[in-house]
């Protein structure tokens, strides 16, 4: 059975980005975030992003996040692979996807797959997930 869950989240922490290759006027750098889930999902996370900049702003990231909480009453962890962009460099043309990384799930979230999306409006963060639990 497939499940949908929805909600928002809090960053309580952006770690001070950590440039590690400039060229051709790119910029690379880490960052460390954590969060906190509302919603469907109730919960923390920590997260390691590398970022991407071009002369343009902030064009791309990839992360891992490490989400603990309880989703749809059932409580364990699971991890969240990211993917994110923008077309022009522009917040109108981002893309945000999550992958819940197999294998990744405890608890009572064991054997959860699926994928997500965030929305960044005005107000904050929303988010979406499409998930499976074996």
């Amino acid at each position: 059975m497939t499940f949908q869950a929805s909600g928002a989240f809090d960053i309580d922490a952006w770690e001070a980005e950590k440039p590690y290759d400039e060229q051709g006027g790119n910029k690379l750098t880490r960052v460390h975030v954590s969060k906190t889930f509302h919603g469907d999902l109730v919960g923390t996370s920590t997260t390691e992003l590398i970022t991407v900049e071009s002369a343009a702003g902030p064009v791309a990231y990839v992360g891992i996040e490490h989400v603990q909480g309880i989703l749809h009453g059932r409580e364990g962890t699971f991890v969240l692979q990211h993917s994110a962009g923008t077309e022009d460099g522009t917040p109108g043309t981002q893309w945000l996807r999550w992958l819940i990384v197999p294998t990744s799930g405890t608890g009572e979230l064991a054997g959860i797959r699926g994928t997500g999306q965030i929305t960044v409006t005005d107000g904050g963060h929303t988010w979406t997930l499409e998930y499976t639990l074996d």
